[in-house]
């Protein structure tokens, strides 16, 4: 695999718009837990070891445990999430996997029920910004060092 330049260092205004995005969700509703299990998820399914390896730091410095970070990948055979987790975590995957029909109305109406329209949208943004980061990641040969 060869090196590439990271996007930063070439031209670090090109990410003045996902910083903003970082910021907003780090001022969002959304709690630590959310937020990780969701960056966790969606670098998983994209195979991001870079964001994989910030992400879980960052889930057991915010006080995750390292067992259910274990198993996440299987969080559907497991009992150790919490309804709402398996519903954030189903949502992850439809939208990291957008191209396989997205979110189905169902999901999108449980998920509106539960959570309320505002924080859902903060749901479904934080998805988006760690599907881009994956992204940038995976493009440009990021590695966790």
């Amino acid at each position: 695999m060869t090196k590439r330049k990271a996007i930063y260092s070439v031209d670090p205004t090109a990410y003045d718009g996902m910083l903003k995005l970082e910021q907003y969700l780090s001022e969002s509703q959304l709690t630590a837990t959310h937020k990780e299990l969701i960056k966790i998820r969606a670098s998983q399914l994209n195979g991001c070891g870079y964001c994989l390896d910030i992400h879980t730091k960052d889930a057991l410095a915010h006080g995750e445990s390292a067992r259910r970070l274990l198993v996440l990948a299987g969080w559907r055979e497991t009992t150790l999430f919490t309804a709402d987790e398996q519903l954030i975590l189903a949502l992850t995957e439809a939208v990291t996997f957008i191209h396989k029909g997205g979110i189905s109305d169902e999901l999108y109406q449980e998920a509106a029920q539960l959570f309320g329209e505002k924080y859902l949208a903060q749901l479904l943004l934080c998805m988006v910004t760690i599907n881009a980061w994956n992204r940038i990641g995976i493009a440009t040969h990021l590695k966790a060092k």
